[in-house]
């Protein structure tokens, strides 16, 4: 006999069971119904891209970190590392079908070979949101809301979405004179939250002179508020420009909004892949800082220009879904009950399959979940069941209720073990929807 191979995933990949899935499942829908009340439509691309459609702008950590190989035709061929290249790619092989401004939202895995750590895996999911032909403030607005009334309906508590415009910072970096050290110095910047201070100021030393490090260290410092913020990086930068214009008309459209105090203008957000070009955000649970940023996000007005000669300004952001798992299980705000079915249906006899059938198909009209039970074990087994399944009623038809008319059973609730006998359909619809 062959030896057995030995179960196991890779280290990063993970299966999930019922339980975390119909979670995850829950939590999806929750997300789409949010980005579907604000217009957007879905959505889908192939996993597996050409590799130069991928890395033509990514670059740096981002081709370290992506699955590559050739395939069987010996082409270059590499997993997608996030949603929004192959969205470019996507415009740009599908504008003449679409209409402008497009707006699309997209919820599918990619794959990273980064280090592990809590809420980040090699395979997740991204739940990404975009409004592609548009330039104005106003979309880049309606993608800020989207992100806080998204994460509003999933009841992750008190979020605080800082951001920044890469403009600016640029501009600021040019009067400094080290531009040309610009990508690295934004991938260092962007390191701020997690490495600290002292760390930052040490790794920007190594690029550039101490004074323009700490010039650097303390431009990425907000001030007291957005407005005191906005006229500090105002001044650093030269002056106005459209750039700050951007970020002074979205502070007023949340002011107009009510929600100001939700966002903060945060000069050391920068986004460290190379495509944003504007505004840039991330927002951070009030609860649960250290996770990180949970959405994120920016305009990225050049992208679609590596596939196509027309310019598609886009703006957009993603919500890492395992992350946002693993934020709601630490805060204890996760879905207890696991179960798409509210009612099992006990089978007490294996012939009357059909009937047991056509009585669930009445529950699942009326909108109310259904699981029929096909083996026609013990009662307190087919209860034992239920409940690890997570349903909270089970009907029982003996055989030869089930052949006569009216239709009559009995009905258990499982948390109180109660039994209600001699309901109809109608009777049931109205006791589990209440």
């Amino acid at each position: 006999m062959a030896p057995l191979i030995e179960p196991r995933v890779l280290k990063g990949f993970r299966d999930f069971l019922p339980a975390a899935e119909i979670e995850r499942r829950q939590l999806t829908e929750i997300i789409e119904a949010s980005f579907r009340s604000f217009g957007f439509v879905p959505i889908d691309t192939p996993a597996l891209e050409y590799a130069e459609i991928l890395l033509g702008k990514g670059g740096g950590e981002t081709e370290k970190q992506v699955y590559r190989f050739r395939d069987h035709g010996d082409r270059d061929v590499a997993l997608r590392f996030d949603l929004t290249v192959p969205f470019a790619r996507f415009m740009a092989e599908h504008r003449s079908e679409l209409p402008l401004p497009f707006k699309r939202y997209h919820i599918a895995k990619v794959w990273r070979g980064e280090n592990t750590q809590r809420g980040r895996y090699r395979e997740f999911t991204q739940c990404d949101f975009d409004i592609v032909g548009s330039e104005s403030a106003g979309s880049d607005f309606e993608i800020l809301l989207m992100m806080r009334e998204t994460l509003r309906a999933i009841g992750v508590g008190d979020v605080t979405i800082r951001l920044n415009h890469r403009s600016v910072f640029n501009r600021f970096l040019r009067r400094l004179g080290i531009e040309d050290k610009s990508v690295e110095i934004l991938r260092t910047v962007d390191k701020l939250a997690k490495i600290g201070k002292e760390s930052t100021l040490s790794q920007l030393s190594e690029l550039i002179s101490s004074e323009n490090a700490n010039d650097v260290l303390n431009y990425i410092q907000p001030k007291t508020n957005y407005k005191e913020t906005l006229a500090a990086i105002t001044e650093a930068a030269g002056g106005p420009g459209p750039d700050t214009e951007r970020l002074e008309a979205l502070y007023q459209f949340m002011e107009d909004a009510g929600i100001a105090d939700v966002f903060v203008l945060d000069p050391s957000i920068t986004r460290g892949l190379d495509y944003y070009t504007g505004v840039v955000y991330e927002t951070f649970l009030n609860d649960l800082p250290d996770i990180g940023s949970v959405c994120s996000g920016g305009r990225y007005d050049n992208l679609a220009a590596l596939y196509s000669k027309e310019q598609l300004p886009g703006v957009g952001a993603s919500i890492g879904l395992d992350r946002l798992i693993a934020a709601l299980e630490a805060l204890d705000r996760r879905e207890k009950r696991f179960s798409f079915a509210e009612i099992a249906i006990a089978c007490t006899d294996e012939n009357l399959a059909g009937k047991y059938q056509a009585l669930a198909g009445q529950f699942r009209r009326a909108g109310v979940p259904c699981e029929v039970f096909t083996e026609a074990k013990k009662l307190v087994q087919q209860y034992a069941l239920a409940e690890k399944k997570g349903a909270r009623w089970v009907i029982v038809c003996p055989a030869d209720a089930c052949t006569k008319e009216p239709l009559r059973f009995t009905l258990r609730e499982l948390a109180t073990r109660q039994d209600t006998e001699g309901l109809c359909v109608e009777d049931v619809i109205r006791i589990v929807k209440g």
